[in-house]
């Protein structure tokens, strides 16, 4: 799990003198971006301080130290929030094993009102997937049962399947640009909750198991994953372009709906097939004359 003075390195790192305006006077410089005195500096923070803070020495930060070295490294909200929790969290104790996840009934019902005709999925805070209609199974993971999410030991974990499971990577046709999203988007949880052994597990395995997700993590870029876009080559019904979009819980604010629409006539059609087939899957056989 990422610490504090990790992540304001690898910020650190990405902000260039240029950038912001500081001379550099031709001296060579054997660090990528900048130094941790000019960061404290521009901050308003004394060197040692700044220092004894990137290497976890430091107790605490103050809501403003933070701020002014969110301004100074140029991140964005959800950067500065990550930066927030991770220092927030920076004296929490070692990881702990949480409660398995359970879906609130109002989210299933919420799921249950949108029918089949929108694939929709529910997913708890390490991207398992804790229910779906039928669409959305079909959609994104006909290879695996239906029933899977009812079991908490077996649920499908989306960057589980993103990263290892070849039959869902072949199906991505922008796969490189929502790796990216999942694993940004993990960072952020991760700062949300350091001590989830879970989630721990998960990033190691993903760490270990998969080269592409290894290099992403070590860049240490952080983001929300509210709304994008899904290119699709399914093998069942061809090529799909959908737009996701989020709609966050506020029973269980852990838990995200995501919901998916066509962007596009032809993946409309694509869709409405879908429908149908998981339509006539749902009917019951015709009873037989004896």
């Amino acid at each position: 799990m990422e610490s504090l003075g990790t992540f304001l390195k690898s910020r650190r790192d990405r902000v260039t003198p240029a950038e912001i305006g500081l001379r550099t006077y031709g001296t060579s410089r054997r660090v990528p971006g900048l130094r941790r005195e000019e960061l404290a500096q521009l901050a308003g923070v004394s060197a040692g301080y700044y220092t004894r803070l990137e290497q976890g020495q430091a107790d605490t930060a103050s809501e403003q130290v933070l701020d002014a070295l969110a301004r100074v490294l140029r991140l964005d909200q959800v950067e500065t929030a990550h930066l927030h929790n991770l220092a927030r969290h920076s004296a929490k104790p070692g990881l702990s094993q949480p409660p398995s996840e359970e879906p609130h009934a109002r989210v299933l019902t919420l799921l249950k009102s949108l029918g089949e005709t929108l694939p929709a999925l529910v997913l708890g805070r390490r991207g398992d997937v804790l229910a779906w209609n039928r669409t959305g199974h079909a959609l994104f993971a006909e290879h695996i049962s239906y029933e899977a999410p009812r079991d908490p030991e077996q649920r499908p974990s989306i960057p589980r399947m993103f990263f290892l499971d070849p039959h869902t990577r072949a199906m991505y046709r922008n796969w490189h640009e929502l790796a990216r999203v999942h694993v940004a988007y993990l960072r952020l949880t991760a700062g949300r909750y350091p001590t989830d052994a879970r989630l721990a597990g998960l990033i190691g395995e993903l760490t270990m198991h998969s080269d592409d997700f290894a290099t992403m993590w070590a860049t240490g870029d952080v983001a929300d994953c509210t709304v994008g876009s899904m290119h699709l080559q399914h093998p069942t019904v061809g090529a799909v372009n959908v737009d996701y979009q989020v709609w966050l819980q506020p029973d269980s604010p852990d838990h995200r709906v995501e919901v998916y629409t066509a962007n596009d006539p032809a993946s409309s059609d694509a869709l409405r097939v879908l429908t149908q087939q998981v339509g006539r899957a749902d009917e019951p056989e015709p009873l037989r004359q004896s």
